[in-house]
């Protein structure tokens, strides 16, 4: 690759705000101009099998793996990561890797999980990022401003002792404003 040390650009923000529709408006530009690329997503993420697909149907082929170790730059100029809160820590050296191979490197994420807490390697990564889009949505509520993905589970908020991960879409989890999400049994001072 490239002598020059990579770029990393970091797309966050709460579900339903665009992150993988605007991955994929981003890669689209490095393919018209004939740069190899790849997409990796977590096995864990077992939604749309080998694509990562925008709600608004918008696609690409993506590559499943179980962990940062499996993620190269296999000769291409572009490497992106989808839903990097499940990669773990790991990520970041990878990350670091990629970018002193001189690649261009793109990751989507979730900034928090639903708690509204800092969500696994995320902060790392928007920390280490030369461009950083924060993306928000429509509180699915009271129309307004989301930052925050609200779990629902069988119509109620989820607890705070819930388990932070939990794979799903629009069947588990909403976009909010931070004045309409709700997290019982939320500790004092958090």
């Amino acid at each position: 690759m490239s002598e020059n040390y990579g770029r990393l650009h970091v797309i966050a923000g709460c579900m339903s705000s665009g992150k993988t529709g605007e991955l994929i408006r981003l890669l689209s530009r490095h393919a018209v101009i004939g740069d190899t690329m790849v997409i990796f997503k977590h096995s864990v993420d077992s939604r749309d099998g080998c694509k990562a697909r925008s709600r608004l149907g918008t696609e690409m082929e993506a590559r499943v793996v179980s962990g940062p170790a499996e993620i190269t730059g296999d000769d291409c100029r572009v490497v992106a990561i989808e839903e990097a809160q499940f990669f773990g820590d790991g990520l970041a050296p990878k990350v670091r890797e990629l970018l002193a191979e001189g690649r261009e490197v793109y990751v989507t994420g979730l900034n928090q999980d639903f708690r509204g807490e800092p969500f696994g390697v995320m902060p790392a990564l928007m920390a280490l990022a030369d461009e950083l889009s924060l993306l928000t949505a429509i509180c699915q509520r009271c129309h307004g401003v989301a930052t925050r993905t609200q779990r629902v589970v069988d119509g109620a908020p989820a607890s705070w002792d819930s388990p932070t991960v939990l794979v799903g879409g629009a069947d588990y989890y909403e976009a909010r404003c931070p004045d309409c999400h709700e997290v019982p049994g939320k500790p004092e001072g958090y």
